[in-house]
């Protein structure tokens, strides 16, 4: 009788040790893993079945390969699973995840999000800060506009209903995953895990937003999302990799429908580039949105960023009664909110 050579070896196998193998075979040998394999994987990762060793290893078999929509849908079911929202779940109506952060301009997107928020929409966003140096990162920039993050459900969960809207970290709500974020100056290389956390919609919502900075993770997001049977999802290629549209270029945005792929080109909104400041002042955030700053680039993105919002929620049929709803939002808000003291 013949034996490989990790049925030979003298201590029994680690359980996770297949789905290593299924990843690291070589070039002909190694293959994608399945929905269930990757739910499967994922479940062991997060409920701490697995050893160091094996998930460094596992995560960069990962990176090297690229995330099939399977292996998403597979590791978002686990992740979303191991979630404790509890009873009495506040109706969220959009999912926003934020985990990017911006180095090139600031997340006017957090204005967007803000905006749809005070006509009623309630925004549930989620993200993880400090992973990647010389980036901001939306919990941090939350207190410039008088904002506090949440930091647990319950709090977010109160924040939802008094405000509609809510910021609240990975890490209260699936520490496993946020340590596994933070692995990434170690690692040096970014893992699935960052592509993951975009899709968990912890609160279950219909409809669910996402930024992505490398176009190729586009149709990914998409697929998977079909696969989760997430009723209502639309992708775009963010500014900076957050979900933030760039006004100076086209936006393609890919998007999910009761189960129906669909892919819509939005135009640019100018003719010309701008150019990127030399320094950001988070201090501007505020100040735009009172009135007391204006910025073309900065407007055109809040209000950009929000008409896709709309019409992916259903709010407006076209795109220009998606971006004209946005900017009779933006030309009613009321500017003595946020106002820092």
């Amino acid at each position: 009788m013949t034996f490989t050579h990790h049925e030979q070896t003298p201590h029994p196998e680690h359980p996770f040790a297949e789905f290593i193998r299924i990843l690291g075979k070589g070039k002909k040998g190694s293959r994608p893993l399945t929905q269930d394999e990757a739910y499967q994987a994922m479940n062991m990762i997060l409920t701490d079945q697995v050893q160091p060793i094996q998930l460094g290893a596992f995560l960069m078999l990962m990176r090297v390969k690229e995330e099939t929509p399977e292996e998403l849908a597979g590791f978002a079911k686990a992740a979303q699973e191991s979630f404790n929202v509890g009873g009495n779940a506040v109706k969220v109506d959009l999912d926003w995840s934020s985990y990017a952060g911006k180095r090139r301009h600031l997340p006017w997107f957090l204005l967007s999000a803000l905006l749809l928020a005070e006509n009623g929409i309630t925004v549930f966003m989620h993200g993880a800060s400090g992973h990647t140096a010389g980036r901001l990162y939306t919990e941090n920039m939350l207190g410039y506009l008088g904002i506090k993050p949440a930091n647990s459900i319950s709090d977010a969960k109160q924040q939802l209903e008094q405000q509609h809207f809510s910021y609240l970290s990975l890490e209260h709500f699936c520490p496993k995953l946020h340590e596994i974020i933070e692995l990434r100056p170690i690692l040096g290389l970014r893992s699935p895990v960052h592509t993951l956390v975009r899709l968990l919609n912890p609160f279950n919502a219909e409809y669910s937003i996402q930024g992505i900075f490398h176009p190729g993770y586009r149709p990914v997001h998409q697929q998977a999302a079909a696969l989760l049977k997430q009723p209502h999802m639309a992708v775009l290629k963010g500014e900076g990799g957050e979900t933030e549209r760039n006004p100076d270029m086209e936006c393609l945005v890919q998007s999910v429908h009761n189960g129906e792929l669909s892919d819509e080109n939005w135009p640019a909104l100018f003719t010309h580039r701008h150019v990127k400041p030399e320094l950001l002042e988070p201090e501007q955030l505020a100040l735009i949105w009172q009135g007391k700053v204006e910025d073309d680039f900065a407007q055109a993105s809040i209000v950009g960023t929000a008409a896709v919002a709309l019409k992916l929620l259903g709010k407006a049929d076209t795109q220009e009664q998606a971006q004209q709803l946005a900017c009779d939002y933006w030309l009613r808000r009321d500017k003595q909110k946020h106002v820092v003291i």
